[in-house]
């Protein structure tokens, strides 16, 4: 079967749009950060996971999904995010910012720690509904993310590409970025065939994602 890239989203359903809105309006804070297996929390609601190369713009996307400008720590320093961290979302479901993979301003043995305790969130996190997979609208998929997207896919951890920084790509970029994901994807067998194209400077595709992520706190309390 041909696996062809839904891009962009299909229409999203008005009603799925406000659920999206009402859940990411709740207070949104800070729970538990995580530099260790035995320091994950409890499992008791939704996860969703946002991974990336460092400085993709993962803290950056969880605070315009929030509304909130500070909730996840941003720079401008590659892998700064060093540890994994948790964040309640109106008591309906957690926001995951997993440590950033690929270059980082950071010692090799701190690099290897963090990569490993994400390694076992993804492989071993029952409360995990789906990966937001982080990729520079500029750039496309990298050597970097292939093994994530491995791991993923012999797991059967469901993971879908969401496209940053859309602010900053050209139609061209953007348009080269779309074909080599095509390509990409046709064999991931856990991947979401929607791709979503982000931007938090000028909340493009925002609400979308934001309905996307709905969907699985409206399913868990069904």
């Amino acid at each position: 079967m041909t696996f062809a890239p839904i891009f962009p989203p299909r229409t999203v359903d008005p009603d799925l749009l406000e659920a999206g809105r009402r859940l990411f309006a709740q207070e949104a804070g800070f729970v538990a950060a995580a530099a260790r297996p035995s320091a994950l929390p409890a499992e008791q609601l939704p996860e969703i996971a946002f991974a990336g190369r460092s400085n993709v713009g993962k803290s950056s996307l969880i605070n315009a999904l929030t509304g909130r400008r500070m909730l996840a720590r941003t720079s401008n320093t590659p892998g700064r995010t060093r540890q994994i961290n948790f964040f309640d979302l109106g008591g309906r479901m957690l926001l995951v910012d997993l440590p950033g993979y690929g270059y980082a301003d950071a010692p090799k043995s701190a690099i290897k720690g963090w990569t490993t305790l994400a390694r076992h969130y993804l492989r071993g996190r029952a409360a995990l509904r789906r990966v937001c997979l982080l990729i520079d609208s500029r750039h496309g998929v990298k050597d970097a993310d292939l093994p994530l997207m491995g791991l993923l896919d012999n797991t059967g951890v469901s993971y879908q590409i969401v496209l940053t920084k859309a602010d900053k790509a050209g139609s061209g970029d953007l348009a080269a970025v779309l074909e080599g994901l095509s390509v990409e994807l046709r064999h991931r067998r856990a991947a979401h065939p929607e791709i979503h194209l982000t931007s938090a400077i000028n909340r493009r595709g925002i609400a979308e994602l934001r309905a996307s992520v709905a969907d699985f706190a409206v399913a868990a309390e069904q």
